[in-house]
C-alpha cells in the first residue's frame, strides 16, 4: 500500500492538494494511506521549508504547488 503524505499547515492549498491526493488514488483504484503532516518538525524532517509539499512513500515528489490528480498519478505510479 502507497503512503502519501500531504505536508503543510491546513493552508486551502494544502487542503486542495489532499483533495486531488484522493481523487488520484480513486481514479488509479488501488489503496493508499493518505495522512495529512501538519506538525511544523515533521515536515522540516523532510528538508521542506514551502508549503505543500507531496510525499509519496518517504520521497518528496513537489513542493510550493499543488499538482493535479493527473500528475498525482503519475508520481504513485513512479513515471
Amino acid at each position: 500500500m502507497k503512503k502519501i503524505e500531504i505536508l503543510g499547515m491546513g493552508c486551502p492549498k494544502c487542503k486542495v492538494l489532499y483533495k486531488n491526493a484522493e481523487q488520484a488514488v480513486a481514479e488509479l483504484g488501488i489503496e493508499a494511506d493518505i495522512v495529512k503532516v501538519e506538525e511544523m518538525a515533521k515536515i522540516q524532517s523532510y528538508g521542506v521549508m514551502m508549503t505543500p509539499a507531496l510525499v509519496i512513500d518517504g520521497i518528496v515528489k513537489t513542493v510550493g504547488k499543488v499538482p493535479s490528480p493527473v500528475e498525482i498519478s503519475k508520481y504513485i505510479k513512479g513515471e
